[in-house]
């Protein structure tokens, strides 16, 4: 059905809860701001870093949330990078659709910087054609944006690829780019969240994906 599959990483192909939200502590401590437990700060999982902490820090001062970020990235890239989980069934679903004319991609907030590390760590850069993320000063962290640029950059048609991600931050940038959107409810998104964004399919596993786009 789609000759193009998009991959948001976060959530979708690994849980990175403790990683992400260490760093986001560390962070917040830096700055003096409360700290909340990491279980408050899931729903951080998935927005651009710069959205997440306008909130938890309570501004919009660009120099602020630019420091925040710094200190995020203090610890993240050293060890938060690697506080991160595969997901179970996420290698046979790959594994499945490398064996078709089927072009993969990830397509993450993330920096691609990090992005390639993560991928590469899990053996999982074989099955896609190039790591999509946005640049180290947020430029691309939209997901309509990022999408956008992939399909330009790829020569894709939108109306034959499709994005898979846990958020609706995923399937409101597939929307924008008049592309389909599948969400997977094993990641931090639920399925009232995904369902008003009108994904063509929610998958509660990642075998539920390769049946709807496999047969």
């Amino acid at each position: 059905m789609y000759t193009t599959v998009l991959f948001d990483l976060d959530g979708t192909l690994t849980d990175p809860f403790e990683g992400i939200t260490r760093s986001i502590q560390h962070a917040l401590n830096k700055m003096g701001a409360e700290v909340p437990p990491a279980e408050d700060l899931r729903w951080c999982i998935g927005p651009p870093l710069w959205d997440s902490f306008e909130v938890l820090i309570g501004t919009q001062d660009r120099d602020l949330l630019d420091q925040a970020v710094g200190y995020y990235r203090e610890r993240y890239t050293v060890t938060g990078l690697y506080e991160n989980t595969l997901i179970e069934g996420i290698p046979k679903l790959l594994n499945e659709l490398a064996g078709t004319s089927t072009n993969l991609f990830v397509c993450t907030s993330k920096p691609h910087a990090y992005a390639g590390k993560i991928v590469d760590h899990f053996g999982l850069s074989g099955h896609f054609q190039k790591i999509y993320g946005s640049e180290l000063d947020g430029t691309r962290s939209a997901k309509a944006d990022l999408i956008a640029h992939i399909v330009k950059e790829e020569g894709i048609a939108a109306e034959n690829a499709v994005m898979i991600g846990d958020r609706k931050h995923d399937l409101i940038g597939a929307n924008a780019n008049e592309m389909a959107g599948i969400g997977v409810l094993w990641g931090y998104g639920d399925s009232k969240e995904l369902s008003e964004e009108k994904p063509v399919f929610i998958a509660q596993h990642p075998e539920d994906i390769a049946r709807y786009l496999l047969g």
